[in-house]
């Protein structure tokens, strides 16, 4: 027997010893991702800004960076990336920018902020370098700007103009028998046009239209421009399908030459000069994000709050612009002496109108007590405008989507479907006529109906009664510019609903002679979650949406996602962009 307690013991000992080694081990190893040492910056490095990126307004952290893999690094967000092309304009360990070119999935106004960031950069006497083996258009617009341009031989440039698809679901509604219900303000309000219609109505193929254009003729003018090209002759290109294979975008001017991966590598190692058996120091974005202090420091501050994605009541989601969450963002701006300005970088379709209001409500009182500039990135449409529009100033980019100053709501009846296609009925008692509340269960009552449409009205008339006060305009005009229709950046200028055309950083430096100050640092909202926090979340959500995609695949993804989407509209005043806009 007392062997037996010496040997379990003497086991128990050893696993406690044990335990305590490794919690150690993970300390020192999770104290060292914590505080991680600079990368070092060789000299005649290349940075490597890769356009087929996501970019987001904030750094998209990577638990997982530093862990050994040199592709493992958190992906700036698009003020980051435009911070540190503006620092490296300065650096001398950096001689020049690769820009990988075979995709680029972000919105025209994050383009454009890159591609100016990229002028200013070449000013410094440095290169800047484009290759792709098939080279989108969006693509193509930030590398017009390239010393040289080089396509795969065998690969493609892009050069067939925009286009946008709309998909319809009134048919297979219909089918389903189900019945959309739906009420909404501005004949311009197509976010329901799918649900109601199975084609374009002829104020959205208007809009549309106009808004294609807007961003098309964009894309002539800066290439034009950069190329030294002439844009009728651009344009008869793409009207006369004359840019087919890769030698025709030679012939035409678009680009310089064809050329493998390994020949721009060759010439770059001459412009560097540097043997042509050496490597290349190509230096990743993310990495160079981790080797700088790249960020100013001053004595006042200036509160930067970025406001991405949809609007929605409550905290909302990281992901989302929760009315909670950013009144408070706002609030806390507010109540800080040492704040002597807010900026706020909106890039948001739009949501739930009363959210947009309350937002709305603290960016007023904000600006009695100091100076509120408003940025637009991509979309700054709808309820993103209305919370946006008493600002003591908007700025936007060209290519920004913004207006949509429109509400709408969705109530479906589903009472046939579940009756005839799953053979499920609903019934109940109440204590008054109207006691029930909204439900998809049966159709509305007339009462309902017409108590959402006045909703819908006075919600419009609000929303219409904001922007007339903080643009100075009439409502009758607002009503004339509004209706739903989205402009673009340069049209939004034309009609009143921006103050001036510029990138972020021209809002903040708006800001900063607001506040009369020169000598100042940013702090930027929401905060970045802790080291755990991402680790933990990101792992979560990267697993779910792994388990989401094996089970369903990639389309049936897709689909849980849009139908995701449309559940959360149901019942809810939406102040939102009339559809996604995928531009090809």
């Amino acid at each position: 027997m007392g062997g037996f307690f010496k040997s379990f013991f003497a086991a128990l000992l050893a696993l406690v010893i044990f335990t305590v080694i490794i919690v150690f081990v993970l300390a020192g190893v999770v104290g060292g991702l914590l505080s991680p040492k600079k990368p070092a910056i060789e000299a005649k490095s290349v940075l490597v800004i890769d356009l087929a990126q996501s970019l987001h307004e904030q750094k998209q952290d990577n638990p997982l960076s530093g862990l050994g893999s040199e592709d493992q690094y958190d992906v700036p967000g698009l003020y980051d990336l435009v911070r540190l092309i503006r620092y490296a304009k300065g650096d001398s360990a950096v001689r020049g920018i690769y820009l990988k070119c075979n995709d680029d999935p972000n919105g025209f106004a994050t383009c454009e902020e890159i591609r100016n960031a990229l002028i200013d950069f070449k000013k410094g006497g440095k290169f800047v370098y484009a290759y792709g083996d098939v080279i989108p258009q969006k693509a193509y617009y930030i590398a017009n700007i390239a010393d040289r341009i080089y396509c795969n031989p065998k690969g493609n440039i892009d050069w067939r103009g925009f286009s946008v698809e709309m998909t319809f679901l009134k048919g297979a509604l219909e089918k389903l028998n189900i019945q959309p219900q739906i009420f909404y303000a501005g004949k311009f309000k197509s976010a329901t046009e799918p649900l109601r219609s199975d084609k374009m109505t002829d104020a959205n193929r208007l809009q549309l239209t106009e808004l294609l254009n807007d961003l098309y003729n964009r894309l002539l003018y800066t290439t034009a421009t950069a190329r030294k090209l002439d844009t009728t002759a651009l344009r008869k290109c793409v009207n006369e399908h004359l840019v087919q294979r890769p030698r025709d975008a030679v012939g035409f001017g678009l680009i310089d030459g064809l050329r493998y991966d390994d020949e721009v590598k060759d010439e770059l190692r001459q412009r560097l000069k540097v043997d042509k058996h050496d490597l290349i120091n190509f230096v990743p974005i993310g990495k160079y994000e981790k080797a700088v202090d790249y960020k100013a420091s001053g004595k006042d501050v200036i509160s930067l709050i970025y406001a991405e994605g949809d609007i929605v009541d409550g905290k909302g989601s990281k992901e989302e612009i929760g009315s909670d969450t950013y009144r408070w963002l706002v609030r806390k701006a507010r109540f800080d002496k040492d704040v002597k300005a807010i900026v706020i970088r909106v890039n948001s379709g739009g949501g739930s109108s009363l959210a947009s209001e309350n937002i709305w409500r603290e960016i007023s009182l904000a600006r009695k007590e100091k100076p509120v500039v408003i940025s637009f990135g991509d979309v700054a449409a709808s309820g993103a405008y209305y919370f946006s529009c008493n600002a003591d100033s908007v700025f936007a980019m060209p290519g920004t989507i913004t207006g949509s100053i429109g509400v709408f709501i969705v109530v479906p009846n589903l009472q046939n479907f579940f009756k005839d296609k799953l053979g499920v009925t609903f019934d109940g008692v109440k204590t008054a006529p109207e006691a029930d509340p909204l439900t998809v269960t049966r159709p509305l009552t007339p009462f309902q109906q017409k108590s959402l449409q006045a909703g819908i009205d006075s919600t419009y008339l609000d929303f219409k009664t904001r922007v007339a006060d903080g643009r100075n305009r009439t409502i009758d005009y607002v009503d004339s510019i509004g209706q739903g229709r989205v402009w673009s950046g340069v049209k939004g200028l034309d009609v009143g609903l921006v103050d001036r055309l510029g990138t972020l950083q021209d809002a903040i430096d708006c800001a900063a002679r607001m506040a009369k100050t020169h000598d100042y640092r940013l702090k930027e909202y929401p905060e970045p979650k802790s080291f755990l926090d991402q680790l933990l979340g990101g792992y979560k959500k990267t697993m779910s949406v792994k388990a989401m995609k094996d089970e369903l695949g990639e389309d049936g993804y897709k689909t849980w996602n849009t139908i995701k989407k449309v559940k959360a509209l149901v019942g809810i005043s939406q102040a939102k962009l009339p559809f996604d806009l995928t531009i090809e």
